[in-house]
């Protein structure tokens, strides 16, 4: 308030009042601009310097739903998918190959570069949420930090930003350890755009306090190899670092393959597996994986493993022999000599052989000279063929008391997993240059494993297709042409109608490795 002699005082002061006063407002006007400037610049570099994720596509809500579908191998007829060790018509793994000449498929929100994260948003994994997605040569994976909502019938997995989003965004996954395998609906992962009343967010009707994995079975699995490669050593990868606190949610469910794995699965995961596509409650987590990171064929990139961690095959097969409490972590002990003499009238133990039987396409068409060989060799000799309905306790149990596993490339050198550390495999590579994927699919893992691998590659002699082709068909003179023509002639000409006579001669020295090998430890 301003008293009235103030007021009349004011003019005696003349223009130096006026001056003042207009000094005073032009202060406040430039004020006013410099403020404007700075918050000008401020939006200008926060632009320039904010991360999107360079894969992210704006919808327009909302997207089709994806239908639930039921699982073609529930129940007992999921043991119809595979004839012995689960390998019928998956034995080929044509898809497998596909994926190698081709890498991953070029769909709406798969990651550019193998191994890149796809980083949606700088913000911190539990302040405004984020989604990190990352492609491999297999698999494309995306983990949700924040306020994340599954809706299973819906095939959904939804991040709620705390703030606004200039955008929805949105990625499509097949929650499968491979890429483009039929039968299997894609997850659809959202981030919503909290401002949009388009897209509003579903309301929680379950809390949980764990995070959580979502995958789909079906696939390949049936196939024992597979089973491992596909589900059991992914699921390994990205469940091990909770220590059971993880809910799982399985899309495509197959009872038969939980029922068959259910020790290793109990032991990942303290909680019931959920169905997936029968579940019709809104789930909320603070963090959900999306899909299962195949590193490489039945094997373990450590550099790979989240969670800051490093996992390896040997903590792999280490889980294993704790699951299914299998006695031995190491071979045999020998001595340095070729022959030992009895000790107190005991004759001392030999090394034991399991040799792998198959009973149908690359099979060995001469056993007893093999036994033979390897029991001239110096090892105690034992003929097994596991089906694929034996319990995997007990099968675990028979592998693990055995120094040596020896096979043609197939689904039976999967039993290596059970071998203790510092055993031997050796693996008979069938004719027709299929070198590289027998190192990949058991020669690569059984080394990370801590075993002793030794390969075995049969002559143009040793193989049957030699007598049922003739010397001049191009399966016989030129294995290159035969691989060109693609990967259903290979499956067909050198792993469904080649069986395999072991010159026992030649594999006398492949033995003796494995003897001096064992001497060894």
């Amino acid at each position: 308030m301003v008293s009235v002699d103030a007021k009349q005082a004011a003019p005696a002061a003349g223009g130096r009042g006026l001056l003042s006063s207009w000094a005073q407002r032009h202060l406040n006007l430039c004020f006013v601009a410099g403020f404007l400037l700075v918050l000008l610049t401020y939006l200008v570099v926060s632009q320039q310097f904010a991360v999107t994720s360079p894969v992210a596509v704006p919808t327009t809500p909302p997207h089709r739903k994806h239908q639930a579908v039921k699982s073609p191998g529930a129940g007992e007829a999921g043991f119809t998918q595979g004839g012995r060790e689960g390998e019928g018509k998956a034995e080929a793994r044509p898809a497998h190959e596909q994926q190698q000449q081709t890498g991953p498929p070029k769909a709406e929100g798969r990651a550019r570069g193998v191994g890149k994260r796809d980083d949606d948003g700088a913000a911190k994994p539990f302040d405004n949420g984020k989604v990190v997605c990352i492609a491999s040569p297999y698999s494309y994976t995306c983990d949700v930090f924040g306020d994340v909502r599954t809706n299973g019938t819906a095939h959904t997995v939804t991040l709620v930003p705390a703030t606004s989003r200039p955008e929805r965004r949105e990625w499509s996954i097949q929650a499968y350890a491979r890429f483009n395998m039929t039968g299997i609906p894609n997850v659809t992962v959202t981030q919503l755009d909290s401002t949009s009343a388009l897209s509003p967010a579903p309301a929680c009707t379950v809390t949980h306090r764990v995070p959580a994995i979502v995958l789909a079975l079906g696939g390949h699995l049936g196939n024992y190899f597979h089973d491992f490669s596909d589900a059991l050593v992914p699921l390994f990868v990205a469940s091990r670092r909770y220590g059971g606190e993880v809910q799982l949610l399985a899309g495509n469910i197959q009872p038969w393959w939980l029922g068959k794995y259910e020790a290793v699965v109990r032991r990942l995961t303290k909680y019931d597996v959920l169905d997936l596509d029968h579940d019709d409650q809104i789930r909320c987590f603070r963090h959900v994986t999306v899909g299962l990171n195949m590193h490489k064929e039945f094997n373990i990139v450590p550099e790979l493993v989240p969670g800051g961690v490093p996992l390896s095959m040997l903590n792999f097969t280490a889980f294993l022999r704790e699951t299914y409490s299998l006695p031995r972590a190491a071979p045999i002990r020998l001595t340095n000599k070729k022959s030992s003499p009895p000790v107190d009238g005991k004759k001392m133990k030999k090394p034991r052989l399991m040799l792998l039987d198959r009973g149908h396409y690359r099979k060995l068409v001469n056993v007893p000279e093999i036994v033979k060989a390897a029991e001239k060799a110096g090892f105690e000799v034992t003929i097994a063929d596991p089906r694929f309905n034996v319990r995997v306790k007990e099968l675990a149990l028979s592998v693990n008391s055995f120094d040596v596993l020896l096979g043609v490339h197939g689904a039976g050198l999967t039993n290596s997993a059970f071998l203790p550390p510092g055993a031997v495999v050796i693996q008979v590579v069938p004719y027709g240059k299929l070198e590289p994927m027998a190192q990949r699919e058991f020669g690569d893992p059984a080394a990370n494993m801590g075993l002793r691998y030794l390969e075995y590659s049969i002559s143009v002699e040793e193989s049957t297709l030699l007598e049922t082709l003739g010397p001049d068909h191009p399966a016989i003179k030129d294995p290159d042409s035969v691989h060109r023509s693609g990967w259903d002639k290979v499956a067909e000409y050198y792993l469904g109608k080649q069986n395999v006579r072991v010159d026992v001669q030649r594999f006398a020295p492949t033995l003796a490795l494995a003897l001096d090998h064992l001497r060894q430890q």
